[in-house]
């Protein structure tokens, strides 16, 4: 069963893994990587974790089980500037983990601390051709609405809070 746990640099070598799988240049969502950070050698990946745990208007998880990280998730604050083009949360996983149910769980998970922090919504947004992400915010109860990027994303809107509108 996955869980979620802070970013942590006792699991460089597992993150690396999980990095190596996407592939140099591809964007990995929820894991709040800059194109600046050196996540290579241990002092580059202390410095990224550093900077991580210092924003206070971001939750970063990373979604792990039996010793691997299968993906990671973040939940930017209500007051985040990236909400407005990004969403309050983002995720990826790993190729290898994908069409498991993990993504799923994890949206689920970050939607209870959304409700923890007192937020009662929760703004995802997801390539249009995404179709694994469209159908995971879907089943998580996200609300469509209005496109306003000529069809290249697609917004959605969550219940932070069960039963909140």
């Amino acid at each position: 069963m996955p869980e979620l746990i802070s970013p942590d640099a006792a699991w460089h070598h597992a993150w690396r893994q999980a990095h190596l799988e996407w592939g140099p240049g591809l964007h990995e969502d929820g894991f709040g990587l800059l194109p600046g950070d050196d996540v290579e050698a241990p002092a580059g990946f202390d410095s990224w974790l550093h900077r991580l745990a210092a924003n206070t208007r971001c939750t970063y998880l990373w979604i792990t089980e039996d010793g691997r990280v299968l993906g990671g998730i973040a939940l930017r604050h209500e007051e985040h500037e990236a909400v407005p083009r990004a969403g309050h949360l983002g995720y990826g996983i790993r190729p290898s983990a994908r069409r498991r149910g993990v993504a799923a769980w994890a949206v689920e998970a970050m939607l209870n601390e959304a409700r923890r922090l007192g937020m009662s919504q929760v703004l995802a947004v997801s390539a249009a051709d995404n179709r694994a992400s469209v159908r995971t915010l879907e089943a998580a109860g996200g609300v469509l609405q209005q496109d306003d990027d000529g069809g290249q994303v697609r917004r959605y809107v969550l219940a932070a809070a069960p039963g909140s509108e």
